[in-house]
């Protein structure tokens, strides 16, 4: 199907912030690594939302990048010398996607994440997702939050600066800035 879906879109650029990727790849990509998250996984993760971003499906590369934020780096691995945590990609899909591209409301997206995460890494887990959810206030300031989960669950939004911190404290060393230059250059 995503061969006939490629026929079908204008050409899109590749995302400069992802490996190259011709080839439309499939969920079998990842599934052949079971439960692997290292080094691998992640640089699979970064290809294949590539080939979805390239197919066509913005919102669908989001969650892969989602899942190479997750993977268990200690941030010293040859692969982020090369292709770094994805925040640049997230801002770019977020902007480069095309009119009628399905994209959801990305701010909530990454809201319902870092209010919702579990598992291992659950707390890097989470302020990564308030990082994307921040990129995505600033890169598409009209969408909304979840006003009803806000005041539902008491949800607090974090300021930067507390982002900034806690990504300091769990994060890989240098992420804190590779964030902010991607914020600054929205």
């Amino acid at each position: 199907m995503s061969e006939v879906i490629l026929k079908h879109l204008p050409e899109l650029a590749p995302c400069p912030w992802l490996p190259p990727q011709e080839e439309p790849l499939s969920a079998a990509w990842m599934a052949r690594l079971g439960e692997d998250r290292g080094p691998e996984f992640y640089m699979a993760a970064l290809q294949y939302a590539q080939s979805l971003w390239r197919q066509g499906f913005p919102a669908r590369a989001i969650l892969l990048l989602n899942r190479a934020l997750g993977c268990g780096l200690d941030g010293t691995e040859s692969v982020l010398r090369q292709w770094p945590l994805p925040y640049p990609a997230m801002a770019w899909l977020l902007r480069q996607r095309r009119e009628g591209q399905f994209l959801g409301n990305p701010r909530r997206h990454w809201q319902h994440l870092a209010t919702r995460v579990s598992g291992p890494r659950a707390a890097l887990r989470c302020w990564r997702a308030w990082a994307c959810w921040r990129i995505a206030c600033v890169a598409l300031p009209d969408l909304v939050a979840d006003e009803g989960q806000l005041s539902n669950e008491g949800v607090r939004e974090p300021g930067e600066e507390e982002i900034a911190d806690q990504l300091g404290r769990l994060g890989h060393p240098g992420e804190v800035g590779g964030w902010r230059d991607v914020l600054e250059g929205l």
